[in-house]
């Protein structure tokens, strides 16, 4: 089927920013005091839940608004160093073209997010709701569903990790889940996700139909 509205998670979907952010996980720990990994800690890691992987981390709950302003702030001022992933512009080109709304729903900040996609795509995209807790992204997919006044079932989510997924599944939308951001394919599928996307080429036509 196609769909009205898509939501895209931003970085590990259409910024290569994974990497990135992996490699201030050991600095941001040190601040903020939980657990420091190594480089094998990170690969095993990445065939876990995102539930498992704050757990194994030992990150207190109470301190997870704190580190994503301080990260934030980190991407801020290394905006320049995270590129988008080759075809996403080709991709928004295409999803505008065909009439299909567009929505970023990000832990990110909006300002961040505009930053890196920069001043030709940033308005292609039209609804932003940024700033979310690592698990608060229903409220922020329903608040975007009814702002487009779309019927749910015309909407998908796309994402790089499991909580993504389970975010589309409690908002009651179809979930895409891309293999080339943080997570590996296997702990995706595992969380069965309406489509698994191995590719981003892949993503125009199922959404468009």
């Amino acid at each position: 089927m196609g769909y009205r509205l898509v939501i895209f998670d931003f970085d590990g979907t259409l910024a290569d920013s994974a990497d990135w952010f992996i490699s201030m996980t050991n600095g941001v720990a040190e601040r903020f005091r939980f657990r420091r990994i190594s480089d094998e800690e990170v690969a095993m890691l990445r065939g876990r839940s995102s539930r498992e992987v704050v757990d194994y981390m030992g990150v207190a709950k109470w301190k997870m608004p704190l580190i994503a302003i301080h990260t934030r702030k980190l991407v801020a001022q290394h905006a320049s160093k995270i590129p988008l992933f080759e075809g996403v512009p080709e991709l928004l080109n295409g999803l505008s073209e065909a009439g299909v709304k567009v929505a970023l729903v990000s832990s990110n900040s909006e300002a961040n997010v505009r930053r890196i996609l920069g001043p030709k795509l940033a308005p292609m995209v039209n609804y932003y709701n940024c700033g979310a807790s690592m698990f608060g992204k229903t409220p922020k997919f329903r608040a975007v569903i009814r702002r487009a006044k779309i019927s749910p079932d015309e909407v998908i989510s796309i994402g790089d990790e499991t909580r993504d997924i389970e975010a589309a599944a409690k908002a009651g939308i179809s979930s895409g889940a891309v293999i080339w951001g943080y997570q590996r394919p296997e702990i995706l599928a595992e969380h069965k996700p309406t489509i698994l996307f191995r590719d981003l080429s892949e993503i125009l036509p199922a959404i468009v139909g």
